[in-house]
Parts: structure tokens; C-alpha cells; sequence
């Protein structure tokens, strides 16, 4: 909740502080009364202002105080002075002071105070009283450590965030709901680090980073009279937002000595997106990273550890809402071209048994369900008890299994539907009808090799390899094929033998 505060507070200037082409009608008055109108959306925000003063064709608010509260930690920023210059045009020119802080108390007291900087704004605002349109130009935004205050002791060090060259637009509008939509590109962010920790002994922290290519797009539907204190009647008045990020590519470094322990390291990736929806009917998230390289160094690490891979990926979608139809849902992973640096192989794998080409995970599974029951609704949560299943399944798909380790591949795939009119047979879930086949390669192979390294016993294995010749079959030269089916009876049958 906090977090969500000070994000809209920081938006909400952002929003002031936007320029763009006007084809609309607005007033100074009527910009300044939106921006208040949105920070008063939240209750426990608390707005000062020592003056507002109408100069010719420009509203002047001078010494304007934001505070906001919670729980877990207080936030307040104050800027000296906002400039609202009516155009001809019919839209609204914004200025404000260059710099201003902002200062976090958190619930052990300690104050942490930040420098927020801009250079080169350009602020327009435009459109009418009920959808205004905000655009941000600006050569470069900066928050920096100013100081952290922790009773009588006082430290500070170099900790900055730069925003370069960003450009976008922000639009807010009355409907049912207080809609909001944002989509800015930002050049280039650098990041840099480097506090001594007051007290210790040489202990410090220090980094740095670079991303470039940042865009950055959401569309959010906020209640009237929003309770985040109830986030359920916050989804039953409307709440749903919907968005996320890209980047072309990240590097970070960093040198850390605490508690007698030093380490170092680099983290780097290529295009990497986020994307996410979240509404009283669906939540999902989808994320992805290429050409991830970690490095890590230090005192108590006797070598250097490398790890990359070519993608990482994590997505799912699940339906929220009661819906008279089967929704849709989804998990995957993916973990492509794993790959450790031989060092690390050299512990493992002294005797240079093992391939050690990259390892690859990926799982995909897919499917259709009927929820029968609103999730968000803590009453209806109520009755998921033992069999009562707050959704009915119709189809499930393993569209993609892929597991490549150490000279050994297992892939497979299948499809199953089910009966909602069956829910004895497999009880408590509906009845499934279908087949997955199972391919293995190099699985014996690996065993051996296991067996040659001491890993594995040989007399251990016995069992398992008898297993696998009673359910698999083979195909080729270590090479296994196992086949589940369901049958319209209900019949369990793999490789073709009925097993239920």
C-alpha cells in the first residue's frame, strides 16, 4: 500500500510536470484542482500548501508539503514552488523547482532523506477538466542520497539514480472508476553506489549499472473512495490494471565487504520484458530475460563462479472470476542453455565423465477451467473445503516438456479433456480422457556414468532400470518411449496395458 502511495504521489507530479500537443480547453485552476484531486484518493495522504496565487495568466502554489502514511513508513516530499502558465491554445505550461527532497521514516525512526533533481523539463498539459492529457520531456531525472539519520549518528555516501532522456505521456479520466494510463520510453538509467558503513571496519558496499532502452506502459482503473486497507472490495468496486516493461539490455556490478566477508561479481542480460494483468476475473504475469551472464568472486568462494544462460522465463494466467464458461489457464518455465564454468565442473565432475554441455528445463502447461466461484470474494473462499473444488476442469494440455542434462533428453506432450458429468471414476475431478507420451534419451547412458563418478551404487539401480523396462519401451539405442492413455471408459492403459 505504501508503496502504491508513493508511486502515485510520484506520478501525479509526473503528470504535472507533462507537455504535449493541446486540442482541448483547460485552466490552470482546473490542472491544479486534478492533481489534488488525485492525491486525495488516498486517506492517509496528508497535502500543505503555503500559498496558491493567480499572477496574470499563471497559477503560482508555493511551498507544497505531501506526506504520506503508513504502517511500515512515513514519506514526504515539499517543492519550493509550481508554475501553472494558461496558453493560448487552451492548454496548461508547468514548471517547478529544479530540485526538491524527499524523506522516508520507517517504523525504527531512522530518516533517510533523497535529492530528487531535473534538467531540461519540458511540461504541457492539455485536453478538459474530465481527461487530461500529461506529457514529460526531460534531459535527465535524478534521485540521490542526500543522508540516513539513525539517532545521533549520521551517514551518507554516493547512491544515485539518473533517468535519461525520457519522453511519455500520462492521461488521467472520471468514469465508474478513476482511470489512469502511462507508456514512457527513458534512454538510458545509470545507477551508482558506493557507502561506507559508519562504524565498521572498512565494511563498504559498492556498485554501479547501466540499462538502456527502457519503455515502460500501463493501463490502471482505480475506485472511487479506494479502500487499500480491503484489497477485496477494492477488485468489487473495479480495481484492474494492466502492463508492465522492456529493456534492450542491463549491466550491473558490484564490491561488497561486510561482517569480515568480501565479494565481488557482475550480473548482464540482453532484452528482457515484464508483463502483467490483474482484475477480479484474471491475474497473470509474464516474465523474460535473454543472455543472462552471472560472476562472482570473493574471500570465502576458492574459485570464480560463471553462470549463463541464453533465456529465462516465467509465466501463468489463471481465471479469478465466476464465469458460466471454461477460462483459460497457463504455467511455464523456461531455463535455456544453462551453462557453469568448469571450475564447477571440476568439483562435480572430477574425472570428466559427464557431457558438459548447456542444460535446458522448459515446461508448458495449458489448459481450460470453469471457475465456479469469485476468488476474490472471501465469503465464496470460504466453501472451498475438501472435495468442493472452487472450479471445473474441462481440458488440460502438456504442450512442451524438455529436459537436456548431462547427456541425457527427456521431452513430451499430451492432451486430456474431461467429463464434468463423471466425478466418481477419478473422484473428486472429473473424468479425464486422452494421452501423453514420454520420450528419454541417453537415460541409461547417465546411469552408467552416475555409477563410473561413485555417485550411484550399481546394485541400487537394478530396481529402477526393471521398472523402466515394464512401463517404457524402447525405440532405439537408448532410446525410451512411455505412452499414458485414459479411455472414454475410464480404462488407465500404458504402452497399450491396461493398468486401471
Amino acid at each position: 500500500m505504501t508503496y502504491s502511495m508513493k508511486m502515485r504521489s510520484a506520478v501525479c507530479i509526473a503528470a504535472m510536470v507533462a507537455g504535449g500537443a493541446a486540442q482541448a480547453d483547460v485552466t490552470a485552476q482546473q490542472v491544479w484542482d486534478d492533481w489534488k484531486e488525485q492525491m486525495s484518493l488516498y486517506q492517509q495522504t496528508e497535502i500543505e500548501v503555503g500559498s496558491e496565487e493567480m499572477s496574470g495568466d499563471t497559477l503560482v502554489v508555493s511551498n507544497l508539503s505531501v506526506t504520506s502514511t503508513s504502517p511500515e513508513v512515513t514519506s514526504n516530499y515539499s517543492i519550493k514552488e509550481l508554475r501553472f502558465e494558461e496558453k493560448r491554445n487552451g492548454s496548461v505550461v508547468i514548471t517547478m523547482s529544479e530540485s526538491y527532497p524527499i524523506t522516508f521514516t520507517p517504523e525504527s525512526d531512522v530518516v533517510v532523506t533523497v535529492e530528487t533533481t531535473q534538467s531540461g523539463l519540458e511540461l504541457v498539459v492539455s485536453g478538459d477538466p474530465d481527461a487530461m492529457n500529461y506529457d514529460v520531456k526531460a534531459d535527465s531525472i535524478a534521485i540521490a542520497l542526500k543522508d540516513v539519520v539513525d539517532g545521533d549518528v549520521t551517514f551518507d555516501g554516493t547512491a544515485s539514480i539518473v533517468l535519461n532522456d525520457m519522453s511519455g505521456t500520462y492521461t488521467t479520466a472520471e468514469t465508474e472508476t478513476h482511470d489512469i494510463s502511462y507508456d514512457l520510453d527513458i534512454a538510458s538509467t545509470d545507477i551508482l553506489v558506493d557507502v561506507q558503513v559508519p562504524g565498521g571496519k572498512d565494511e563498504y558496499f559498492t556498485g554501479g549499472g547501466k540499462i538502456e532502452g527502457i519503455n515502460m506502459a500501463a493501463t490502471i482503473a482505480m475506485p472511487i473512495d479506494a479502500n487499500f486497507e480491503n484489497p477485496e472490495e477494492l477488485f468489487a468496486n473495479g480495481f484492474a490494471m494492466e502492463g508492465g516493461y522492456t529493456l534492450d539490455a542491463a549491466s550491473y556490478i558490484f564490491d561488497v565487504n561486510a561482517d569480515g566477508e568480501q565479494f565481488a561479481g557482475s550480473v548482464s542480460m540482453g532484452d528482457t520484458d515484464l508483463k502483467g494483468q490483474f482484475n477480479s476475473s484474471v491475474v497473470s504475469y509474464d516474465a523474460n530475460a535473454n543472455d543472462v551472464a552471472l560472476n562472482i568472486t570473493g574471500s570465502e568462494v576458492p574459485f570464480p563462479i560463471e553462470l549463463t544462460f541464453a533465456k529465462y522465463g516465467i509465466g501463468f494466467e489463471a481465471p479469478l472470476g465466476k464465469s458460466d464458461q471454461p477460462e483459460d489457464f497457463r504455467l511455464s518455465f523456461d531455463f535455456i542453455d544453462v551453462a557453469i564454468n568448469e571450475m564447477i565442473w571440476g568439483m562435480i565432475d572430477p574425472g570428466n565423465v559427464l557431457p558438459h554441455d548447456p542444460a535446458t528445463i522448459q515446461f508448458a502447461l495449458a489448459g481450460t477451467a470453469q471457475p465456479m466461484i469469485d476468488m476474490m470474494d472471501p465469503a465464496q473462499q470460504a466453501t472451498i473445503k475438501g472435495d468442493n473444488l472452487p472450479f471445473e476442469l474441462n481440458t488440460l494440455s502438456l504442450e512442451n516438456l524438455k529436459i537436456a542434462l548431462a547427456g541425457a533428453l527427456v521431452t513430451g506432450a499430451g492432451d486430456f479433456t474431461f467429463d464434468p458429468t463423471d466425478t466418481q471414476t477419478f473422484a473428486p475431478m472429473p473424468r479425464p480422457e486422452g494421452e501423453v507420451a514420454i520420450k528419454v534419451n541417453g537415460l541409461n547412458q547417465l546411469i552408467d556414468n552416475l555409477i563410473a563418478m561413485g555417485l550411484v551404487p550399481e546394485e541400487q539401480v537394478m530396481g529402477p532400470r526393471m521398472m523402466m523396462g515394464m512401463f517404457a519401451r524402447t525405440t532405439g539405442d537408448d532410446q525410451l518411449e512411455t505412452t499414458l492413455e485414459v479411455n472414454g471408459e475410464g480404462h488407465v492403459l500404458v504402452n497399450g496395458q491396461r493398468v486401471k
